[in-house]
């Protein structure tokens, strides 16, 4: 059985207005084993690519190597933006060593409601990924449930958005496609990705995440 801790804590500025939350980096992060290829940072896998989308968005000309100022140009730009990472799950264990989220068990979840209290100039939680099983959207639903409260739906249009009320405060959620390989399949089935492949023979699932992500980022 292999324990998957989370490498990092929470990346939250005093400013902080969005949050990135998705669950777990591969447990590679986790070991220090990593690749030529990984940043160790949040987001960092090579086969992960929401700093590419980030970086095709912002022409930023990020290094995508293992190197401190690699982790440097990331952190630049959260904070530049007032971005911040904070995956919702601590811990769990495996019994396959993946990054598959259908092979965690016995998961721990952080307390994200408990973060928002401590910061509240955010207002938008980006999840990298919709409410699939132990997807960061699933998994937060059941946390909001833990606290009294639960999404409310704003837009059912990919990518979908709910709101919540903490206090005060109206957190908006916004479920985008999952910046992992593995959703290519389900972007491939989307009838907006079919019109758009139609109309540009060329067009990719990596130009339509790049605008999908570029109202958020």
């Amino acid at each position: 059985m292999f324990f998957h801790k989370h490498p990092y804590d929470p990346y939250i500025k005093a400013n902080t207005e969005t949050l990135i939350v998705g669950t777990l980096p591969p447990p590679r992060f986790t070991t220090g084993e990593l690749i030529k290829q990984d940043v160790d940072f949040c987001y960092g896998s090579y086969y992960n690519s929401l700093w590419l989308y980030i970086d095709k968005i912002h022409n930023l000309g990020l290094d995508f190597e293992n190197t401190h100022r690699a982790i440097e140009q990331r952190k630049n730009f959260l904070i530049a933006n007032k971005i911040g990472v904070c995956d919702i799950v601590d811990s769990c264990e495996r019994d396959k060593i993946d990054a598959s989220d259908l092979g965690m068990k016995n998961i721990q979840l952080r307390n994200l409601i408990n973060y928002l209290k401590q910061f509240p100039t955010v207002h938008t939680l980006l999840f990298t990924g919709g409410n699939s099983k132990n997807g960061p959207e699933y998994f937060f639903r059941k946390h909001l449930k833990d606290h009294n409260l639960k999404l409310e739906v704003v837009s059912d249009i990919v990518p979908r958005i709910h709101q919540f009320k903490l206090n005060d405060r109206i957190i908006k959620t916004v479920s985008l496609t999952s910046p992992s390989g593995s959703a290519n399949r389900a972007i491939g089935s989307m009838e907006l990705y079919k019109k758009m492949k139609k109309e540009n023979s060329k067009f990719t699932t990596f130009d339509f995440r790049v605008l999908q992500y570029q109202k958020w980022f």
